[in-house]
């Protein structure tokens, strides 16, 4: 896409959907870490029907350490890994308290050094707790950078590169979520709906579906 087709393409999303939010259900910047955490390759729904019987009871990382594993376990026993999810939840909830007055750090490098947080966390973490323009690559963002050709790539580090290239500095706040959103419910996986998206025109993919 030249420059000027990609500043028309998060135009429309931004006028579709001008404040997109994120669908996991979160309290304060350390439940919002230990829900991305919990849902790697878990739905955002399943995630909130756990999470919100467990934030009532910890929602910090003293309260998480005191719950302990065990009965953490018993919160989240419906998602799937929880048994490794639940020792990554109460050592990076160790690691809080000790190194970082248990507070959430604003910061990448020592995010990722937390147990069971890698790099896309990370950026989810630092854009939706702290407003960083950082895009956070998933499989929809993969799948949307690709089939548009907005920001194609093999790999999510590619995707992400060409994304923090191309995306105009003025959308990179909110070019997480409506990337994700679109490929969530728009650009999908085995069946895109081509004829409801609002870039369809500005579009690469050569397989388009058409109106029934």
């Amino acid at each position: 896409m030249t420059r000027a087709e990609v500043a028309l393409f998060f135009d429309r999303l931004a006028e579709r959907l001008p404040e997109p939010t994120g669908e996991l259900d979160y309290i304060n910047p350390y439940t919002l870490l230990v829900a991305v955490v919990l849902s790697a390759q878990a739905t955002d729904v399943g995630v909130n029907r756990a999470t919100g019987p467990l934030f009532k009871v910890a929602d910090t990382p003293q309260k998480m350490v005191a719950l302990g594993e065990a009965r953490l376990k018993d919160f989240i026993k419906t998602i799937g890994l929880f048994n490794t999810k639940a020792k990554n939840v109460i050592a990076l909830s160790e690691i809080l308290i000790r190194e970082h007055g248990g507070a959430v750090p604003a910061d990448r490098e020592a995010l990722v050094k937390l147990p069971g947080v890698g790099r896309k966390t990370a950026n989810v973490v630092l854009n939706i707790a702290f407003g960083h323009p950082t895009i956070a690559v998933d499989t929809h963002i993969f799948r949307v950078g690709n089939r548009t050709g907005l920001a194609p790539g093999k790999t999510v580090e590619e995707v992400e590169a060409k994304l923090e290239k191309v995306v105009p500095r003025e959308r990179k706040r909110h070019a997480h979520h409506w990337l994700i959103l679109h490929g969530r419910y728009v650009c999908k996986a085995r069946k895109p709906d081509c004829p409801a998206c609002v870039v369809a025109d500005l579009c690469r993919f050569k397989g388009k579906t058409v109106a029934a």
